[in-house]
């Protein structure tokens, strides 16, 4: 790399753990002129940054070839892949094994910066009109499912959304954790007819106030903590849901690449 390196910029370790996952360039016809590992490098730049696309640095590659690849890995389960893999080790050195045993749900709503051209709504209880995020996360507070929706989405109907995801994937999975908000006996019953999950509702103490920390939603609050650190996700201004989706999963790939690569 000829360039001066940014602080989002993975070392030689951590393009390591993600190289094997990315697509090589097709045999046959031109060879590739842009390095795979700084395509990934621009993108983590302007996740972590919150830059425009067009704003990207003249060092990196063409915005426009870095946003090719970012809506072509985002189409054909790339991000996806990669995060996975490193959700895998890293669950692995932390002595847990791959598929978690229980779930925390939560949802956070953020404000769009433009009227996004899908999807947004009105949350009357955050008083935050733009989307929301829909995560499930494990016990160590790595992203499991991540869906965007409107911000007037309830919990409840997000938690459908958020199992549809879950489901078939994490064959250990009994017990989903979640604050009142999911609370109903038709969601606990859906729940365990859908996917043969527990839902425990974590409730805040009585007449408590202030902030006060509960057992295990802590945990998903803290991954909302990390992804804050990312500004691209500060607001939501992208143009569809599925690219904000991938978004949060390229930062919980950021992190988590360092985390198994310091």
């Amino acid at each position: 790399m000829s360039r001066q390196p940014y602080p989002s910029d993975l070392t030689d370790a951590q393009w390591e753990c993600i190289e094997p996952h990315v697509p090589k360039p097709k045999s046959g016809g031109r060879p590739a002129s842009v390095s795979r590992r700084e395509i990934v490098n621009a993108v983590l730049y302007l996740v972590r940054e919150g830059i425009t696309w067009r704003a990207m640095p003249h060092d990196f590659p063409p915005y426009r070839t870095v946003y090719h690849y970012f809506r072509l890995w985002r189409d054909d389960g790339t991000w996806q892949t990669i995060h996975d893999a490193l959700r895998d080790e890293v669950r692995t050195a932390a002595g847990r094994a791959v598929s978690p045993s229980a779930a925390i749900l939560d949802a956070q709503s953020v404000k769009t910066v433009e009227q996004p051209a899908t999807c947004h709504g009105f949350d009357p209880g955050k008083k935050v009109k733009g989307r929301k995020r829909h995560l499930a996360v494990d016990t160590l507070g790595l992203l499991l499912v991540v869906v965007v929706t409107a911000a007037d989405v309830g919990d409840r109907a997000g938690a459908r959304l958020l199992a549809g995801g879950l489901v078939g994937r994490f064959a250990r999975l009994l017990t989903l954790f979640a604050d009142a908000g999911y609370s109903g006996q038709p969601l606990t019953d859906w729940l365990r007819s859908f996917g043969g999950w527990t839902l425990e509702i974590v409730r805040g103490l009585k007449d408590q106030q202030g902030f006060d920390v509960q057992p295990k939603r802590w945990i998903v609050e803290r991954t909302f903590g990390w992804l804050n650190r990312y500004r691209r996700l500060s607001k939501d201004d992208e143009a569809h849901p599925e690219t904000s989706e991938v978004m949060i999963i390229i930062a919980m790939t950021h992190l988590m690449v360092r985390r198994v690569r310091k």
